[in-house]
């Protein structure tokens, strides 16, 4: 998904913290812990995300911070728990990308997009296509030349409602192959089941995979973003190898309820940017989830949804996308 130009955010907010208003917000706030919802349950990515974030912010600032997982409904639910939520800063949200397919997705969403304020994008990581070893493919060009003799026998775990559902769709239709989609309800036995050679393959977050790349257990055939990932140098990208497709990744991100005082969003952005830059949380991103940091104003991360949501909705549209 869509890169973000490096700005630093400290300089973007230096001059709003010493406005009357924000130092208010400070003596004012936080009120208690703050509640840091996750929309997931532990294990995956997005629980240990928030829990290292949220951990540096409370070192930094003496804050409290409580994790609060409501998984369910691919995220839904626990956004509409944040959403919600009332808007003073005691309720943050901290989810992964699947969270903006909701709306095309969830039916009868219990909340709207503008419900949540987007406060940081805090990294993005490709994702990857992996194979069993068995398996005659050796890159994913393979895995095209086979799918295309063998239309819709070559199957594709994926995980349902995802980012990875949507590329696996968009290369299909635009690279003229068809593949066998398996939809799964979590990352976990997605991975299970190409480990187990159940699926041919699957396309799934680089973080999920690279445990059973270093253990020999599966092969990786290609990453997506735009260039080759640093842990898999020797690994070419799906634009390397000539397919026609749109650099994509998993990230994550921060919300608060909509109406949450510029003054609070503004100290948040300092804290959370201050966390995320740490070198022993970066170092422990990218170790974990081969995460880049990117730590984004709420501006380029609002402007970086509207993107991808305009890009993927499309690809819903064109190929009459069903979450299952």
């Amino acid at each position: 998904m869509t890169a973000l130009p490096r700005r630093a955010v400290l300089a973007g907010t230096a001059a709003s913290i010493a406005a009357p208003g924000v130092v208010r917000a400070q003596n004012e706030w936080p009120k208690g812990p703050i509640r840091v919802v996750v929309p997931f349950p532990p294990g995956g990515t997005t629980d240990p995300v928030a829990r290292i974030l949220a951990a540096k912010v409370s070192d930094n600032t003496g804050w409290a911070t409580v994790i609060d997982n409501k998984p369910g409904a691919a995220g839904a639910i626990g956004a509409a728990v944040a959403a919600k939520a009332p808007p003073d800063g005691q309720t943050w949200m901290i989810t992964f990308d699947s969270h903006i397919l909701s709306p095309a997705f969830t039916p009868n969403l219990a909340y709207k997009d503008s419900d949540l304020f987007n406060v940081m994008l805090v990294g993005r990581a490709p994702l990857a296509v992996a194979c069993h070893p068995d398996r005659p493919y050796r890159t994913m060009g393979d895995v095209v030349a086979d799918a295309k003799a063998r239309p819709g026998k070559v199957s594709v775990g994926l995980l349902s409602a995802s980012g990875a559902l949507l590329l696996t769709a968009y290369l299909q239709k635009a690279n003229g192959f068809e593949l066998n989609q398996i939809y799964y309800k979590g990352g976990g036995p997605t991975v299970q089941d190409v480990l187990a050679g159940v699926t041919d393959v699957t396309v799934t977050t680089l973080g999920a995979l690279q445990p059973h790349f270093r253990a020999g257990k599966l092969r990786a055939l290609a990453t997506t973003g735009d260039r080759r990932a640093p842990s898999l140098p020797d690994v070419p990208t799906l634009a390397e190898q000539g397919l026609k497709t749109y650099p994509t990744y998993s990230w994550w991100g921060v919300y608060v309820p909509a109406g949450t005082p510029r003054s609070i969003v503004d100290r948040m952005s300092v804290e959370l940017t201050k966390a995320a830059r740490s070198p022993d949380v970066t170092q422990k991103f990218a170790e974990q989830i081969e995460m880049e940091v990117l730590a984004s104003t709420p501006e380029e991360f609002a402007a970086f949804q509207a993107g991808e949501q305009e890009r993927w909705f499309k690809v819903i549209r064109d190929n009459n996308i069903k979450s299952d």
